[in-house]
């Protein structure tokens, strides 16, 4: 594994690194064991950004076999080009599907597979097609290495806003997420949700969740809705399951104030997934960025294994 450079003995950070010199990321060359598939989720906050802020030097030896992404924001010909950069050598072939937001330079989601992928289903199939444009939900069928099939989904959620259409919008896409995840918990196979769902279920999800429970993202009504997922639907939170019940660990930090170096984040990127896939994680890491200084996006990627 990578050598880390050593923390500040004051501050207890690890320091930027001087200019030129390659970022150390903490779970560089992380060892993976035989017939497990490693999967990662990340909102890239607009591809074009990441790759140029450093995502290709975190992928790097890193042994994902899936990359789930989210507000790619960028037409299909620049995510192929930049998936394709990104990935460089760790991958001998690059398989890609995508779903490009109709209004420019907004959402936009993508899977990316070492493995052939199978049908692809973009938009998450509501009946009056209301967010078939929206670039929020994008599916993939493809076979595990023990032959098994696995559907991956790369899904974004709206952030919402209390009391707007913004709002309106977001529960209506909960909504459908609750048909959905049924009929993928009743289908042959194992299915795994991923993706930026932008709400924390519990208190536990929230650093300062005191001051945002009136607010989008930690309203009741929504946390309701990932009830239901990891109850009714049989769907398991993998990232919770395999931490415990410790605070965190966050997966999305404000790029304002000192929201990151005091770790005040939201844990709200999802590995849901159904339970013969479940019981099959075995680790589940944030691939926190060494400083803030380090960060290719406002998200950090969530990497599990699962073991075949």
């Amino acid at each position: 594994m990578t050598a880390l450079p050593e923390k500040d003995p004051v501050t207890g950070k690890y320091p930027e690194p001087a200019e030129g010199e390659p970022v150390v990321h903490a779970h560089a060359g992380a060892p993976k064991a035989d017939g497990a598939v490693r999967v990662a989720t990340v909102n890239v906050n607009g591809i074009r950004a990441s790759h140029r802020k450093g995502m290709r030097e975190w992928f790097a030896g890193r042994g994902v076999d899936v990359l789930t992404l989210q507000e790619v924001r960028a037409p299909a010909d620049v995510t192929a080009q930049l998936v394709r950069e990104i990935v460089g050598e760790d991958w001998d072939e690059v398989h890609l599907a995508d779903a490009v937001a109709a209004a420019k330079g907004r959402a936009g989601v993508a899977i990316a597979s070492r493995f052939p992928l199978g049908e692809v289903r973009t938009g998450i199939a509501d009946a009056d097609g209301y967010f078939d444009d929206a670039g929020r939900w994008i599916e993939a069928d493809l076979r595990l290495p023990d032959g098994s099939p696995l559907t991956v989904v790369s899904a974004y959620v709206h952030s919402g806003e209390v009391d707007t259409p913004k709002q309106e919008d977001k529960y209506r896409f909960l909504d459908e997420m609750v048909r959905r995840l049924s009929e993928l918990a009743a289908g042959e196979g194992h299915a795994l949700v991923t993706g930026d769902l932008n709400v924390g279920h519990t208190e536990l999800d929230i650093k300062n969740w005191k001051g945002n429970v009136k607010k989008a993202g930690f309203l009741p009504e929504e946390r309701a809705y990932f009830d239901r997922f990891f109850g009714e639907l049989g769907f398991t939170d993998v990232h919770r399951a395999l931490a415990g019940p410790v605070p965190g660990p966050y997966t999305w930090w404000s790029m304002r104030g000192k929201a990151f170096d005091n770790d005040a984040g939201w844990r709200i990127d999802y590995h849901m997934a159904t339970a013969g896939l479940a019981e099959r994680a075995t680790t589940a890491v944030v691939d926190r960025a060494p400083s803030w200084g380090t960060r290719f996006s406002d998200h950090a990627p969530l990497v599990v294994d699962y073991q075949f």
